[in-house]
């Protein structure tokens, strides 16, 4: 018997590669953004970037396992990637900005994974 799931599916495997990366960098920022000067301004930021690295590891489980539930869980992850990067996009550091594109680009690619 074959393997089954994502196996050759190069679609789903730059899916999971974006979402990897958008963990990272929303780990990253989160760590960063706790260390500004003004991290009272951030507390809803950082509650998004949480929400975003959760959604981004349920992704990569749900696709990597082929899961019959993968696309709506990237449904979500598109949601939730999207208002993450609306929130970074709100502070002028370079971390912030970087964070906001990897974010649209994984929201992005788990749009073409819930359709």
């Amino acid at each position: 018997m074959g393997l089954v799931g994502n196996v050759g599916n190069e679609n789903m495997q730059k899916c999971i590669d974006e979402c990897m990366k958008c963990l990272q960098a929303c780990e990253e920022c989160l760590v960063l953004c706790l260390k500004e000067a003004d991290v009272e301004n951030r507390i809803k930021c950082i509650q998004t970037l949480h929400d975003c690295i959760d959604i981004c590891v349920l992704s990569i489980k749900y696709m990597s396992r082929g899961s019959q539930y993968a696309a709506n869980i990237c449904k979500e992850c598109a949601m939730i990637c999207e208002a993450c990067a609306k929130e970074c996009e709100m502070f002028t550091q370079e971390h912030c900005k970087k964070c906001a594109q990897i974010c649209n680009t994984c929201a992005d690619e788990c749009k073409k994974m819930s359709v």
